[in-house]
This record gives structure tokens, sequence and C-alpha cells, in this order.
């Protein structure tokens, strides 16, 4: 069987890419995806798409997806595991087999055409296979699955099945893609190939997305051998071929010493990313390719026209419809009634500490007045999704929807994914953003939200640092001292938000209209010209790929 591009490939984008991923978000009804991660990847498979680049996804087809964000009867977080069906891939009949654990597991192959959801050409493989037994089975039954064994047998199944794929369909590849290193396997399969560490490397490319040691993943490599992580070499083999760190295997180390060239997801995430790592033998170089999401899937097209005419009749009554449509998702899932002229902040992405997602709420005497004044009123909606064990994260979350039951212009909604995600962007006039310093590597979520004129309100961290003009497109959190204690960093950024609230952003909307809308549009403009993720496409392709 052999791979032929069902369209033809722009002459910039030859090279051939596989592009390995755990998530992708390319629709809400595909669901694959768990949070940033995936957003970025379905953006640039749906960037590759209408470059006609040659690049081709591979994923895991999760049969019960991340999980369901429900409501348990008291209205806390309810965590719901549902199959999932698919009408719109096909099943190449490929079976390929993939050795997890010293047992061979079978892996069955689905295609998603690009005509689907104007994506590149994508595979997504899954253990459901009649001869697997149920330990294989689960390899693919939820994404990012809390026991460790079933996470290791994920990567093995995603990286050498990926590779094993591209072999049985006879696709020469120039560079193999790693979106976070959750598919090393795959290079440990290749150098039976390629043999010497220099030639493999001419092939592997790595986008690393944690700004923090902890955060990358160390395992014990007598483990990982032990589940096949390693394909043929043995322990001893992969220390003299890659080296561990204090005896342990480092993915993301691994990763950098594997690769040909590395890329950060932001200009201040590529300098914490070399200072990180610096000291260590071997690495690559780390670069920056700024993330970036696709215009085209995510901006409303009313909005677009009515911004390019400069027509802020219809600039304004579109947004209040969008609001509208954001408001009878509120009243459905909370029964409480917003107002389409009341100022309107949204905070939502993936609950996680460092996210901060109740900081506007720890000053409860000051929220509780901001949020009960007559006459400058403010609306706010939070949503996202904690990791189903992060209790910190879950306990966060259930406070905050137990808060907003004393607040008829406060709500917290679940099932944050694509679809609520658009009503959120398009239907907020505030997008709030305040992770802690430096902790967030890109973050993408405001990139949207400017795009259908929403204003950022941001610590300065990430993306942000690229993009905002304080004042002129978005609204910004000066930084605090990083030198202080976590708690006075945490009041610093909590005062500076009480004030930019009060004294900036409310007066505005309700004082300076001409004034909110100016800078609405200058978010527009600003955020098209760069944070598209076309740029971010064709810059894969100079930076990371040649």
């Amino acid at each position: 069987m052999e791979f032929k591009f069902p369209y033809d490939i722009n002459n910039s984008y030859k090279k051939s890419v596989t592009y390995f991923s755990m998530e992708f978000a390319v629709d809400q009804a595909l669901k694959i995806f768990s949070g940033g991660l995936g957003f970025l990847a379905g953006s640039h498979m749906r960037s590759a798409y209408d470059l006609k680049q040659n690049v081709i996804g591979i994923g895991l087809l999760w049969k019960y997806g991340y999980y369901d964000q429900v409501r348990q009867g008291n209205n806390e977080l309810g965590v719901l595991y549902q199959q999932k069906h698919y009408s719109f891939l096909k099943d190449t009949g490929i079976v390929l087999e993939v050795r997890v654990n010293h047992n061979p597991v079978k892996v069955k192959v689905y295609y998603l055409a690009p005509e689907v959801f104007g994506t590149a050409p994508m595979y997504l493989l899954s253990t459901e296979h009649d001869d697997n037994d149920h330990l294989a089975h689960t390899i693919t039954h939820r994404l990012y699955d809390n026991n460790l064994a079933t996470r290791i047998a994920q990567y093995i199944v995603l990286g050498i099945g990926g590779v094993k794929l591209m072999e049985h369909l006879n696709r020469k590849v120039d560079v193999y893609h790693f979106n976070e290193a959750h598919a090393l396997p795959a290079a440990f399969y290749l150098q039976r190939r390629h043999k010497k560490l220099e030639n493999l490397k001419k092939h592997l490319v790595f986008t690393t997305h944690t700004p923090v040691k902890a955060g990358n993943e160390v395992n014990d490599p007598w483990f990982l051998h032990s589940m096949g992580y390693f394909d043929k070499m043995d322990v001893a083999q992969v220390d003299d071929f890659v080296g561990f760190d204090n005896g342990m295997f480092n993915h993301s180390l691994a990763a950098l010493r594997m690769s040909k060239k590395a890329n950060a997801v932001s200009k201040k995430h590529g300098e914490v990313s070399n200072a990180m790592w610096k000291g260590y033998e071997g690495i690559c170089e780390i670069t920056s390719i700024t993330n970036a999401q696709n215009a085209k899937y995510w901006t409303d097209e009313e909005i677009k026209v009515s911004v390019n005419q400069k027509d802020k009749e219809a600039y304004l009554k579109r947004k209040k419809k969008l609001k509208e449509a954001l408001f009878e998702e509120v009243a459905d899932q909370s029964g409480k009634l917003f107002d389409p002229n009341v100022l309107t902040i949204v905070w939502a992405r993936r609950f996680a500490g460092y996210k901060r997602a109740s900081l506007i709420t720890r000053d409860l005497d000051r929220f509780s007045k901001l949020m009960t004044d007559k006459k400058r009123p403010f609306q706010i909606i939070f949503a996202g999704k904690p990791y189903p064990q992060d209790e910190g994260a879950i306990q966060e979350f259930n406070r905050l929807i137990h808060m907003m039951h004393h607040f008829d212009n406060g709500t917290v909604l679940t099932g944050y994914e694509l679809r609520l995600s658009s009503l959120l962007k398009n239907g907020s006039d505030i997008w709030l953003n305040n992770p802690r310093i430096p902790l967030e590597a890109s973050g993408t979520s405001g990139m949207t939200a400017a795009m259908n004129g929403s204003i950022n309100f941001s610590t300065d961290d990430g993306w942000i640092m690229e993009f905002a003009k304080d004042g002129e497109n978005s609204f910004v959190i000066p930084q605090a001292n990083q030198q202080s204690s976590i708690e006075e960093q945490d009041k610093s950024d909590l005062d500076h938000l009480y004030d930019i609230l009060e004294n900036k952003i409310l007066p505005m909307y309700y004082d300076n209209q001409d004034a909110w809308v100016k800078m609405a549009w200058k978010a527009m403009e600003d955020v098209n010209a760069y944070f598209d993720s076309d740029r971010m496409a064709d810059e894969y392709y100079k930076k990371l790929y040649a």
C-alpha cells in the first residue's frame, strides 16, 4: 500500500513531515483533545491543509476521549467517561503490531480525510482490536490516563505505531516532529535504521511546552525498558546513546539530545527553556516559534467584515448577538439571565494551580463590592477542565461554583471544549488571563478571543509579551517582584487586577464607547497580523524542518 496525498503540495513545503501529538482539537465532534496542546495541534493541522504542506498528523483514537465534564447533583464537577463513535473516520483495514510489555498488541488505523474538517491528512491509532486482551484495549481508552504503565503504553503505540504506519504506507519521511515528548519511542525504533545518533538527529525535531523542569516527565529507565519503550535497546545502550539524568530517564532531555533542533512556544519561553537546560551536554539548539491559532476557523465572519469595513454600528450589533448566544448557554446551565449590555468578563482555560482561576475572588470583600456595583456592573463567567485526578484544581472549580451561587451576575460553565470555547470568545468583552509569571509557556486562548473583539486582560507572560500594548490593544497587569514570596506576588497581581478593572476597564466600557471599540479593533488587527497559525506552520518549515 502506498500513500498518495489527496491534494497538490505547495512547492515551498515539499519536505515530508510526520507530526505526532497525543491530542488534536480539530472539531467539536472529534473528542480526542484536552486543552491547549490539542488546540495548538488542531490549528496546526488546519493551517498545514490551508497552505498545502506535505504534513501528515499521527494521533490516538481515544475511546472515551479525555472526559465529559458534567455536573453532580449538587452542581459540583462530575467526570463522565462515555464511549465515542465517529461515522466520518475511515477504517483503513490496516492492522499494525506493536510490542508492549513483551506482548504483541494489534493496532487498528483510522483515517481522517482532509475534506472532513479542512485538515492535513490524519491517521488515528486504536488498540480496539478483537485479538487484543482487555489490558491492551485500555491503552487507547483515556487520554492522559493516570496509570503510569498505561500512559507509557500509549507513548509506545503512538511513537512506534506511527513510524510503522509510515513504513506500511511506503512514505519516505524527511522529518518526524514530536509535539511534546510523548511519541519519543519512535526515536528508539528509528535508531535501528539510522544506527548512529548523528544520523538519527537529522530526521527528528521536538516542540517543548513545559517551562519548569519539574513539569518534564522523568521515569525509571528499567521500568521503561520492561515496557518496551526503548524498542530493542537495553538500559546500558540507552545510557550510552542518550544518557540519563541522575540515573533517571528524562523524556524532554532525551528528546533534546536526539533531535536536530527544538523549539519553545514563545520568545519568553525560548529564553526560559535555554536557561533551564543550560549546562546539559549534547542538547540541540532551542529556537522559538510562537504559538498561534487558525483565524479562519475561529473568527466570526460578521465580526470580521464589520471591522474590515470600520462599521462600528454593525460591529456592536453583531457583538451583542454573540453575547446573547453565549447567555443562552449561561441560562441553560445555571438558570441565570445575563444582560448583553453589561461588561462580560470570561476566565476559561485548563484549571491548573499556576493559572489561578479564582485569583479575582481572593479578596472577597472587594470582589463582592465590584460585583454588586449597580452603576458600573459586570458579569463574570468561569470555565475550564481540571485534570480528573488533580484534587486541588477540582476543589478550586467547585469552590467557584458555590461562590457564584451568591451572585446573579457570576457563573461557572461546564463542558469546556471547542464549541463552548468559541461561544465564550465570541461573547466576552474581556478575556481574563492571570497565570503566575513565568510559568505560562505561551497560552493561546486569548488569541482567539482577540480575533473576535474580546480585549485581553492579562499578566505579562507567554505570548502576551509579544502582543500586548497596554492601553492600546489590551490591559496588562504589571509584573510583580519575582524575588518576593508566592503570596506577595499573588497579592501584587490581585491588587493591580482590581485597580485596572475599577479605574480603567469599567470606566472605558461605560463612559467611552469609541475608545473601547478602537481598542477591540486594534487587538483584532494586531492578533491577526502575527498570531494566525498560517504564520506558525510556515515558520516550522523555515526554522525547524529546514
